[in-house]
Parts: C-alpha cells; structure tokens; sequence
C-alpha cells in the first residue's frame, strides 16, 4: 500500500491512473466521502501490494534504494531498468512489500458510547486486534462496582478470536476521583472486597484479563498502588488471567502532578503483563488548538518508558479522534468538540478547506468558517500521522500498540495495520 497525498488539479481518476487501479478501489478502501470534490491536503490509502516511486530530479538508484531500504539490484530486477546510471526523470519504479512485524494491538471500547452499535463497531474492527478493553467498571466508596453493558462487546471480541479485557477504575461523575482511589488503596479488605466481585464477573461474563485504568492518584498513594497491583496480580495468575495498567505520560520519574505522580513506570513494569501508555490528550478539548499526539511530545514519553519497562510489555497509544476548535480559543471557554478522523475530512471537503500537515508535530490540521461565520481550527489523524506512529513502534521494537477510543470511524488506520503488521490473535 501507499499513502498518496492531493495536489491541487488532482482528480481520484488522475490518482487511480498513476498507481494502475480504478478510481472506485481507491474509493472504496478510503471510505472516500465525495469522489468528485478533493480537498488539497487530503490523503488516500492506495490499495496496492508494495508502493511506487516516481523519479526526481537528484535522484539516483542507491538514493532511492536507501530511502526505502531496497537493495539497488532488487530495484533494477523488478523493474527490468536497462542502464542503471540513466532512470529517467518521472520514471515509475516499483517497490515490493517490506516484511511485517508480529505486534499485539488493543482497542478500548466504552459501551455508554457506542451503546447498541458496540457488537458492531467491534466487529468492523476485530480481525485487527489482539485485545479489547471494555471501559469500565467503577469502583465507589464501599469498594463495590458499577456496571457497565458488556456483554455485546465481549461476544463480538470471542466472534473474532479477541481477547476481552475488564478495565476498573477510579471513575465518577465523570471524571477520575483522587479521593476514592486513596479510599482503596488505604484499605485492604476493601481491596479484597473489589477483587473478588472482578474475579466473580470475569468468570460469568468470559473475560480474559484485567486492565487497571486508576488515574489521578497523586503522589500518596504511589506505593500503596503498586501494593494493590501486586495482590491482583497474585489473584490474576492463578486462574491463569492477564493484568494490565493504563498509564499517564510522563517524560521522567519525578514528574509533577497529581496525573502523574502516583504512576511509577518501573515498579509497575514489574507486576503486570503490559502497560497501556496514554500518548495522547496533548491536544484536548479545554486546551488551546493542537495535534492530540504529537510527535515529539509522545518519542519523550516511549524513550522514557523503554529505559525503565521492558520493550516487550509496551504499548504505545494512539488516538482514533481529533477535536474541533471555535475560534478565537479562549481559556477557560467553549470546549472543542471530539470529531472522528473521517468526520474531519468530510467538515475539510464541505467548507472547501485546505488540509495542512505539521511536519514536527506529524499531524494535519485545517482551518474553515461556518455558517454563522465563525472561524474553527480543526486537528486530527490521518494516514500519514498514523504511518509516523507505526514507525516509532517498529524503531523502539515494543509489544504493540492500542487505540482509544471505537466508535470513530478512520478506515485508513485500518488498512495501514495490514500494510505495516501482523496482528497477533488472542484465541
């Protein structure tokens, strides 16, 4: 596969004519909102074993076979070139499929949103992932939980040989509770008291492990969380269960903040199985207009990991969302609203806006103007950030990788897994 990016004058019959496939395969696999109106900036998956290269000028054979890391006698084979020190300008080259790494893949999935599309938006998905973490099941004050309506999701994961996971939480009202995480981990009857119903229900219901998503513990309860984890784990292992933790991203040990404070990367690395890596939220819907995972913010937080936690129990996250800006931002102000890569690329090809791509950052942005005539600012994913994802994975060699959240359609993320991975299966 390739990643082709519109140009102005671009049509999808232009495009599908250089890359030797009609323009409806294009369309097709891109989910393609309108074949007739292209935004520049716009981006297509082209679904072809292998890429091309178009020669430019400056360009010679080991240039190319450097870049893509082809060797010069394999290009001159494939493509029968006749004298290797005269490619033309503009020349054609084909470039086979590079080999693929076995990684694990999760997905988070949160059933008060898909609600009774949640066995669906699983299934359209499913042959891609090794895990699905169900969100979530809250623990309150008297250590007791909250449901959550699971089980289309899980028989939806079994239906495609995924592993479903249960993730408990500190969540309430909305939001994670410092002062019921600190209730628990103080208290180790309560701790039992958790445990025990978890284990209860993974048994009813067909879980395969357990995902701690315990956020905004601050700095007291560093240890005791680590303590907690241990008494699960000891629980998880005998009846032959994973363990997992969603952690905050930070850049070093000490990291301030109440996010931040009470997750230690290397101590946690040592109980559970794999640790879920939250790279994104950079951009969020109270802050100011910017890439939700940028680059450079998430190489910090996975160089960091890898120094303290082994390679092979990390998973690197990666946004299925981006967010909608009214502009001018103001602190404290309206929220930007939570859009779908796909939604945003129909929002680009409405209002005739150009896709933008910051090249630091490895994400597309763009600018439009609504009805009522106010100004928005718009990031999100797109193939080339994802492609720039999956890079850093292969360069680092961790466990895999996990999105949050399903219910966001991006068909290009998708196809882009095939091109770059094998996907282990859990079952």
């Amino acid at each position: 596969m390739q990643i082709y990016v519109v140009k102005p004058g671009d049509t999808l019959s232009k495009v599908a004519r250089a890359h030797g496939i009609t323009a409806r395969e294009i369309a097709d696999a891109n989910q393609v909102p309108d074949s007739n109106r292209l935004v520049v900036g716009q981006t297509f998956v082209i679904p072809i074993r292998g890429q091309y290269h178009w020669v430019q000028p400056g360009d010679s054979l080991w240039l190319i076979s450097r870049r893509y890391n082809v060797s010069v006698a394999e290009l001159i084979e494939i493509n029968n070139i006749q004298n290797p020190n005269n490619i033309p300008i503009g020349l054609r080259l084909y470039l086979p499929q590079k080999s693929k790494r076995i990684v694990d893949t999760n997905a988070y999935i949160d059933p008060r949103m898909t609600r009774a599309k949640s066995a669906v938006a699983v299934d359209k998905v499913g042959e891609h992932l090794t895990y699905l973490a169900v969100f979530s099941y809250a623990v309150n004050r008297e250590g007791n939980l909250t449901p959550v309506e699971d089980q289309p999701s899980i028989n939806a994961a079994y239906k495609d040989r995924v592993l479903p996971l249960l993730v408990l939480t500190n969540f309430e009202a909305g939001q994670f509770s410092t002062e019921i995480a600190t209730t628990i981990l103080t208290n180790e009857s309560l701790q039992d008291h958790v445990l025990n119903q978890v284990l209860q229900i993974m048994e009813e219901k067909g879980y395969r492990g357990l995902d701690f998503d315990f956020e905004y513990l601050g700095a007291e309860n560093r240890v005791r969380y680590v303590r907690f984890l241990q008494r699960a784990q000891q629980l998880m292992k005998a009846k032959g269960y994973y363990i997992s933790a969603a952690l905050a991203p930070k850049f070093r040990a000490e990291q301030r903040g109440v996010l931040y404070e009470g997750h230690d990367y290397q101590a946690i690395g040592q109980v559970v199985d794999f640790i879920f890596f939250m790279t994104y939220e950079w951009g969020w819907s109270g802050g100011e207009p910017m890439a939700v995972s940028p680059q450079p913010q998430m190489r910090k937080v996975m160089e960091y990991a890898v120094s303290v936690v082994p390679k092979e129990k990390i998973m690197m996250g990666m946004p299925l969302y981006g967010y909608d800006w009214t502009l001018p931002y103001v602190p404290g102000g309206k929220f930007a609203k939570s859009i779908s890569p796909q939604k945003a690329l129909e929002l680009a090809i409405r209002y005739g806006a150009g896709i933008s791509y910051d090249k630091e950052a490895q994400a597309p942005w763009f600018r439009y103007t609504d009805e009522h005539g106010k100004r928005h600012e718009v990031w999100f994913e797109d193939a080339r950030s994802v492609q720039a994802k999956f890079d850093l994975v292969k360069e680092l060699g961790i466990r895999g990788f996990y999105y949050w959240v399903l219910g966001n359609d991006f068909p290009q993320n998708w196809l882009l897994i095939e091109e770059n991975f094998i996907v282990r299966k859990g079952l």
